[in-house]
């Protein structure tokens, strides 16, 4: 059976995002720095490179094999809105996720499909509904919970993220959006099942007890 799965970047002191973070207003409080300190580990890597088609280079070890293990395990994706919104004005025609993804919105709006094999699903019924479409398309493969914080956190709480995969980057936020925030008590348990120490992150994969 399918598994679920976050797989985010996160700072020392728990965000997923610097304050203010939105494609509106980049230079609010400078959060283009600091997205670029949380996620710069994942931009030197030569497959992250290849996939988003930035060109040649870029480094290659064992967190380009993560990286790579790690999308190609994918099946279908499940965002929320905000992510969406920001992604929508940000990403190439050819969108990186080449699956399904399921957008959690109170917008009725039809399929946007993208080339290279990504479509963008908008899902007016909750994020059960989204799950259960998420694994109908994902068939054998794995399901990622992309975000936002909410989103992860509804998911959490309902108790059927199989798998956390965190890259803690070496910096500090001070204030953003949280991803451990607004869980039930008691939350979901977890055990380290893989530690990989890179430059710029370290790659901690939880799976659920």
């Amino acid at each position: 059976m399918s598994k679920v799965f976050v797989n985010i970047g996160l700072s020392l002191d728990g965000y997923m995002a610097p304050e203010g973070m939105t494609m509106d207003n980049p230079g609010y409080k400078n959060w283009g720095a600091k997205w670029g300190a949380l996620m710069g580990w994942i931009m030197n890597q030569q497959y992250f490179r290849e996939n988003l088609k930035f060109g040649p280079g870029g480094e290659t070890g064992p967190v380009n094999d993560l990286v790579r293990s790690t999308t190609e395990r994918i099946g279908a994706n499940i965002m929320g809105k905000r992510m969406f919104d920001q992604g929508e004005a940000a990403w190439p025609e050819d969108a990186p996720f080449h699956t399904p993804v399921y957008v959690l919105t109170n917008e009725k709006r039809e399929p946007w499909v993208r080339p290279g094999g990504t479509t963008f699903y908008f899902v007016n019924d909750g994020p059960e509904r989204a799950l259960e479409l998420a694994r109908e398309s994902a068939g054998s493969r794995d399901i990622r919970i992309a975000g936002g914080a909410d989103v992860i956190q509804q998911y959490l709480n309902l108790g059927v993220v199989d798998e956390l995969e965190i890259a803690l980057a070496p910096v500090l936020f001070g204030s953003g959006r949280r991803l451990f925030e607004n869980l039930r008590d008691p939350g979901p348990q977890f055990r380290i099942d893989r530690v990989l120490d890179g430059p710029a992150a370290t790659h901690v994969r939880y799976v659920r007890q």
